[in-house]
Order: structure tokens, then sequence, then C-alpha cells
């Protein structure tokens, strides 16, 4: 299943990075794309703002057939204070403009990719296919002057014979 994680980060990534290249943040000194993936980072209390985090839930393997059909929730939160020029009165449309990103990169065609298996150098194709359902988007909640969101989405995929 690390596979099929690794694809859908990276793909929802190089999407995300297409769709708004200036939404960037800067981890360990290296400036990255706005989405983090946050059991591969460390610990920390401090929620970072203005980028997209992803996180795995539920998992649910489907043995009925001869490969496994594999569906795990994906949790992507997002945050933003505002601007501070505009005193974080911006805050909303900060808010919806990362709403409309989110959704454009998952209901991009096409909504499945090539499973891969990022672990070799280059990356190497495996033989079947990653893909996703549509995003749910739950309500916004406020803390202090941040407005936030959750959004989940459905990924499935079949998992091959010796894959972890």
């Amino acid at each position: 299943m690390q596979n099929a994680k690794d694809t859908f980060y990276i793909t929802l990534r190089d999407r995300l990075a297409a769709a708004n290249p200036a939404r960037t943040i800067v981890v360990r000194g290296a400036t990255r794309p706005g989405l983090l993936v946050e059991e591969n980072e460390l610990a920390t209390d401090a929620v970072p703002v203005d980028v997209f985090r992803l996180r795995w839930l539920g998992l649910k393997v489907d043995a009925q057939s001869a490969l496994p059909l594999v569906t795990m929730s994906c949790e992507i939160r997002y945050a933003t204070d505002g601007n501070a020029g505009n005193g974080g009165m911006d805050r909303g449309r900060l808010l919806a403009a990362m709403d409309a990103e989110l959704a454009a990169a998952i209901a991009e065609k096409p909504r499945n990719t090539a499973k891969m298996n990022y672990s070799t150098s280059p990356a190497t194709a495996l033989e079947t296919n990653l893909f996703w359902g549509d995003p749910f988007f739950g309500a916004v909640s406020v803390t202090g002057e941040r407005l936030e969101r959750v959004a989940t989405v459905d990924v499935f995929c079949f998992q091959e014979a010796g894959e972890l």
C-alpha cells in the first residue's frame, strides 16, 4: 500500500504545483511544492498555513478476487490566516482559492495513474493503476483568526503479488 500512497501523493503534488507554482513550503531549508504528507514529516505542534497536509486514515482490503482491491481514505487539511498586509481580511478568498486548487487537481483527467514504486531510482511502474473518487469538502472551521477545512477522497488500487 505504500506504493499507492506514494503514487497518489506525487500525482497530487505535481498537479497542485502546476496549478499554483507559488504555493510552496520550506522544510528543513528546502523549498518544496505546498503539499506535506504528515506521516513523513517530523512531529510538531505548529500547523503550517497556506499549504495542504495529507493524512492517511482508513484502509479496507477486499480479497474476493485474484488481486485484492484496496480502498484507502485520504484526508487533506488546509488552513489560512489571510495576508498580513490585508489584516487577514482576505482569508475567505484565500481559502476559496485553496478549495478550487484542490478540487481541480483531484478532478483533472485522467483520474487514474500507473502505480509506481518510488523506492527504486528511477521510479518503476508497477502492473496496476491507482484511481480515486470525488473529494468531499467538510465545513469550514474557525480557530481564532484562522480558517480551516478538511477534504477527504477515497483512493483505490489493486494489491499486486509481493507488494506491501
